[in-house]
């Protein structure tokens, strides 16, 4: 019998599988994040109590203003509050009575059931930027948001693994009039991603146009019956709930989707230069705005929000990452889990103009801040830039990679049998080394949280390369994932049907820029 002829190594073989493997596309989107870790509280029990007794004063004797809204006031004098003008004071205990209907945690329903998300509880939702009107990319530079950014952005987060939410208006495209842009939006919202997403908060009917079509997306009984959008309700602060946040809260209430109630704080303008004044003035105006919610259809899905920043005493700018803005949303988050509340708070927040060091000194902060405070929902976990006038592509997935490192602090310290890693330990013995031993080829594939952008070569591996920095190599992460982008199924009649509600109610008005 000849001798077999040796074997070659196939270039094609394990090693080659491994590496396209480790360099094709997938979308995945991991699961919600649930802490297995303890919160960070700052507050004793005596500062609690005392925080909860004066914000209920500032409910009873100095009252909160519902403005151009009579309806409102109109729930209120029912309620029993007492009604002078535009101003309600809120009897003591009242509010809190309200809120206690408002659910501890909600389902939000994607249209892919498995991308839906639970908030409340020991859960943390992150959903990307909202709001700015301008955007900024290495190519183009600072300039004003078009729709076209704005379904660019909508794929990144689909496309984004650690993000578990579209978000809503993650940039405002200037190039659609006013009046309509928000129909561009949900339409693309619901086509070009299936996870869940935000409603219009801009005006009563833009609202209510929200909730239509996710009744063509989802059914209208699916709709009546469970909670499909998330919106975000902005109070005036200090103290001022208006007739347009109010007016959307409403319809949402009403058709059972939820709400953010969440004071604008600026602190030293907005609210008191201190963290337990700043702390009471939110409770109350959060516990006015849920209890409103309430008197709209009680069971309403309610979130307990707070937006903070303070203030640059010497240029007026809002400043992020810092003590007291971490301080406040620690305190916060207390105060929320006291109410039985779901909470939102924290982001990527930086008041830097580039996606610099002090971006990413001041995001991690606020980042982190999130995570330990107890955060169920938080929105802008990706993106922002400049104080939230701008929304940055680079930055986009610099910060969506870095949401990984939460879910893995989240996970704690498990101590099952494999964790304890004795087995190990007995095999290797002193002066070994851990690299070949059976444990570690077990578990090296998802034992270290792994980033998808950062540099961690050889110095003369990454000189060959180009000597990138982390805004190239953030650059060539934007252009890899929208260059595979892929959108997801779905069912053409519905697409058709989400196409032709947007053009009528477009050709139903003229176009407005106001």
């Amino acid at each position: 019998m000849a001798e077999e002829a040796p074997r070659r190594r196939s270039r094609g073989g394990g090693g080659a599988a491994r590496r396209a493997e480790r360099t094709s596309i997938k979308i995945e989107t991991a699961k919600y994040i649930q802490r297995n870790i303890p919160n960070f509280e700052v507050l004793t029990q005596e500062a609690l109590e005392i925080i909860e007794a004066n914000a209920d004063i500032i409910l009873e004797e100095v009252g909160v203003n519902f403005v151009d809204n009579p309806a409102a006031l109109q729930r209120w004098r029912d309620a029993g509050a007492d009604v002078q003008g535009e101003r309600v004071r809120i009897p003591r205990g009242l509010a809190r009575k309200l809120c206690a209907t408002a659910p501890s945690e909600f389902t939000q329903h994607a249209r892919n059931q498995e991308k839906s998300v639970v908030i409340g509880g020991k859960n943390m939702v992150l959903a990307p930027v909202y709001g700015p009107p301008f955007v900024r990319d290495a190519k183009g530079g600072r300039r004003y948001a078009t729709m076209e950014d704005f379904n660019k952005f909508v794929k990144l987060a689909y496309m984004s693994k650690w993000l578990h939410h579209s978000g809503g208006t993650v940039c405002e495209p200037t190039d659609i009039p006013v009046n309509k842009r928000h129909l561009d939006m949900l339409l693309a919202h619901m086509t070009l991603s299936d996870k869940p997403f935000m409603g219009s908060v801009t005006e009563p009917s833009r609202a209510q146009d929200s909730v239509d079509m996710c009744e063509i997306l989802f059914g209208k009984e699916f709709v009546q019956n469970n909670t499909v959008m998330t919106s975000l309700t902005n109070i005036n602060s200090p103290m001022t709930f208006d007739d347009v946040m109010m007016g959307s809260l409403e319809v949402y209430a009403a058709n059972n989707q939820a709400c953010i109630i969440s004071p604008f704080i600026v602190g030293g303008a907005m609210a008191p230069v201190s963290v337990a004044g700043t702390l009471t003035q939110v409770l109350a105006e959060v516990m006015a705005g849920v209890a409103y919610s309430q008197l709209v259809r009680p069971g309403a899905p309610a979130i307990f929000g707070a937006f903070v920043s303070s203030i640059d005493m010497n240029s007026g700018a809002p400043t992020f990452g810092t003590p007291e803005a971490s301080l406040i949303t620690y305190g916060a988050g207390q105060l929320a889990r006291r109410l039985n509340l779901p909470f939102r708070s924290a982001g990527s927040f930086c008041g830097s103009k580039l996606p610099d060091a002090q971006a990413a000194y001041e995001t991690a902060n606020s980042l982190n801040m999130g995570l330990l405070s107890g955060v169920n929902f938080m929105l802008h976990a990706c993106g922002w830039l400049e104080g939230g006038l701008v929304a940055d592509f680079e930055k986009f997935v610099m910060d969506a990679d870095q949401l990984g490192t939460l879910h893995g602090l989240a996970k704690g310290v498990p101590v099952s049998e494999d964790d304890q890693a004795m087995d190990a330990i007995r095999e290797v013995g002193p002066g070994g080394h851990y690299l070949g031993c059976a444990h570690t080829q077990a578990n090296f594939k998802t034992a270290f949280w792994k980033s998808e952008l950062l540099d961690y070569k050889p110095f003369e591996t990454w000189e060959e390369e180009g000597a990138r920095d982390t805004y190239a190599l953030a650059t060539n992460r934007v252009d890899y994932l929208l260059s595979n982008y892929q959108a997801p199924e779905l069912d053409p009649e519905i697409r058709a049907a989400l196409e032709a509600f947007v053009a009528e109610k477009k050709s139903a008005s003229p176009d407005t820029f106001m």
